[in-house]
């Protein structure tokens, strides 16, 4: 696939719905397509540090299946209710081994909110990893916001939830990878549908602007049926990412390649 050239891969945030990510990166094995570099928000910088570290795609559905995935995410009475992200950032310490983002084996880089300053933060060095994934996986009301260095963070995802701008200056193609859809919903039924959908909907309209920056855009259209917190569904969803992404590849990037091959 050397047609591709570098290759950075965009992962976007939208909760259990991000573990589809699992499933793009499988179909990008199958078809021997590298990844040089990873960019991740929310659960796709999870997802992305991963990977970052060495973990190929099914070693990270072993890993998740076998840490329970769903008891990362842990309601904080003392905070009013708020979902506390400590289980979430043992686990990745443990496996991972470190918190140096130049330790991992691919460049990787995250984004987070700022409150303070109203603008999103893009990281990609220091010892603070996973105190900045957490940050970005941080969605706003429903989870304990991260103080890193006296500013407040929140969801990366408020301002970029694709974050394919900080590698097309770096990669010679970008793979976006979005889990939250661009249409209409069916219905809404309490409040908590409220609240995912009004924050979905600000996702929407950063991730129009990013997915222009991305050479091919993978959208899991089927995960539109999922809820951001359906954690216990995340086997079908991991198949859902990657059915999509096979189809995506076998559609777009491998007729290019071809192409790109026959005019060599």
């Amino acid at each position: 696939m050397e047609h591709l050239g570098k290759v950075g891969l965009a992962l976007g945030g939208g909760g259990a719905k991000g573990f589809a990510h699992i499933g793009v990166l499988r179909a990008l094995e199958e078809y021997h397509i590298p990844v040089h570099q990873i960019a991740g928000t929310s659960m796709g910088s999870i997802v992305g540090v991963l990977y970052a570290a060495g973990y190929r795609s099914d070693e990270i559905l072993s890993l998740l299946r076998a840490e329970k995935v769903w008891n990362w995410f842990k309601i904080d009475i003392l905070k009013g209710g708020l979902v506390n992200l400590s289980g979430a950032k043992e686990a990745l310490i443990k496996h991972v081994g470190h918190e140096d983002f130049q330790q991992l084996k691919l460049p990787f880089c995250v984004t987070a909110s700022n409150l303070i300053t109203g603008k999103v933060k893009v990281i990609n060095k220091g010892e603070q990893l996973f105190d900045w994934i957490m940050a970005s996986c941080s969605v706003p009301v429903a989870f304990t916001p991260v103080v890193i260095q006296d500013y407040t963070y929140v969801d990366g995802g408020v301002f970029m939830n694709l974050p394919a701008e900080p590698l097309m200056f770096e990669c010679d193609t970008v793979i976006g990878s979005s889990v939250i859809v661009d249409k209409k919903i069916d219905s809404i039924k309490n409040a908590k549908d409220v609240a995912e959908r009004v924050f979905n909907l600000s996702i929407i309209q950063n991730q129009r602007i990013s997915k222009l920056h991305c050479d091919y855009y993978f959208e899991i259209k089927k995960l539109n049926n999922y809820s951001m917190w359906d954690f216990h569904k995340f086997e079908d969803i991991v198949n859902i990412g990657y059915k999509a992404a096979k189809k995506n590849i076998e559609r777009d990037i491998l007729p290019q390649l071809m192409i790109d091959k026959t005019q060599q």
